[in-house]
């Protein structure tokens, strides 16, 4: 009698378990189909619940990260277009052997003009015997060198008034600040169209020593990348406006390696310099008519002068505002209107600091006694 009671004790066991498996089962499968249920998107018809708490609302749908756009794809979108590859064929030197083949050279520039008009760097086109321009679709066109600036470093070229449709504006560089982001396009090497890259103003007003007598002036600096071919490139703000035209970078010596050193003429001279080209086909500048020699330490030294920096006159021209003035050789220029002969200030950079028909004061050592003298500037000849 005992194994028949344990027997059924067992089977009630197990019909027990069943039940109560089956209902947790059930009940699990009905809480994971209801998940799903809510999980799934809203229909685009069904109006979004505004009476939920913020922790049960649905997320927002995602974005592609495709469908962004920044203001820097902005900006280059609405200026490459008039971002153009500068091509320049130069005869070769000539020499006992004869003339070496002609070279290529490339740069960069931007149409500043419905007409047709490009701006890009002097030391571009310096010499060049052909110029072609490339536009941002590929179109090739032959260009006419308006005039050029070579203190400025600065040259307006002229491609045919149909070809050119995308002109963009200048921006005024005296509002930069640094920090303030920009966007240098150009064609580095030459090979490598409409290359963007994007920086900032690391400095303003900087000024740099380009030969032994002139110093380019309130330059911009930027570590925006700039390479050989992004010469007369232009450099944006993040308004689209043109704020410089990039024309040198600084690399260092052997063992002072530098990078992100970017120099570019401001939009305001660039904008003064390019219209006035465009307007005579050259940028007047102020004459003297003086041969001279520039006096640094080391040569008053050697010579036993009177002043360890100025500008000694070796010579004055005949019919010459410097002859009119009364300026005589061995004069030594020590100062230049309101800027003192120095280091800081070579000759050229105080002279070309004013305009052609301005009257400045000079100060002028003459046998050990300072003179001053007032002279009217005329135009430098030959810049037509």
């Amino acid at each position: 009698m005992k194994k028949p009671v344990w027997i059924i004790g067992l089977l009630l066991l197990s019909i027990t378990s069943a039940v109560i498996g089956g209902v947790s089962g059930g009940y699990l499968t009905y809480t994971r189909l209801e998940g799903q249920k809510t999980a799934q998107p809203l229909s685009t018809e069904t109006p979004l619940p505004t009476n939920l708490p913020p922790t049960s609302r649905p997320a927002p749908t995602q974005i592609p990260a495709s469908d962004y756009s920044t203001t820097i794809t902005d900006v280059v979108e609405k200026t490459s277009p008039a971002v153009v590859t500068v091509v320049v064929n130069i005869p070769g030197e000539v020499s006992i052997f004869g003339q070496a083949p002609d070279q290529e050279g490339s740069g960069s520039g931007v149409i500043i003009s419905p007409d047709g008009y490009i701006i890009t760097n002097n030391h571009v086109v310096e010499n060049a015997k052909e110029v072609e321009v490339i536009l941002a679709g590929g179109n090739r066109f032959p260009a006419e060198i308006v005039g050029t600036d070579a203190f400025d470093d600065l040259a307006v070229l002229k491609i045919d008034r149909e070809q050119a449709c995308f002109p963009i504006k200048f921006g005024n560089s005296e509002m930069l600040s640094p920090g303030e982001t920009v966007i240098a396009i150009g064609s580095p090497l030459g090979k490598f169209q409409n290359t963007v890259t994007v920086g900032v103003v690391s400095a303003t007003d900087r000024d740099l020593q380009v030969s032994a007598n002139y110093q380019m002036e309130g330059l911009i600096q930027t570590d925006a990348a700039i390479n050989q071919g992004n010469s007369g490139g232009p450099l944006f703000n993040m308004k689209g406006e043109v704020i410089g035209i990039n024309t040198l970078i600084v690399r260092g010596g052997v063992s002072t390696a530098a990078e992100g050193l970017g120099f570019a003429i401001p939009s305001n001279k660039a904008k003064v310099v390019s219209e006035q080209i465009i307007q005579q086909g050259y940028f007047a500048r102020p004459y003297l008519g003086i041969r001279w020699e520039w006096i640094t330490p080391g040569i008053a030294d050697a010579y036993s002068l009177p002043v360890e920096w100025g500008a000694y006159i070796s010579g004055v021209a005949e019919n010459t505002p410097a002859e009119e003035a009364g300026l005589q050789d061995g004069d030594i220029i020590v100062q230049f209107g309101d800027r003192e002969l120095n280091e800081n200030n070579p000759f050229i950079n105080a002279l070309y600091d004013h305009s052609p028909g301005e009257k400045v004061n000079l100060s002028v050592i003459r046998e050990q006694e300072t003179v001053e003298i007032e002279v009217t500037l005329g135009e430098q000849p030959g810049t037509d």
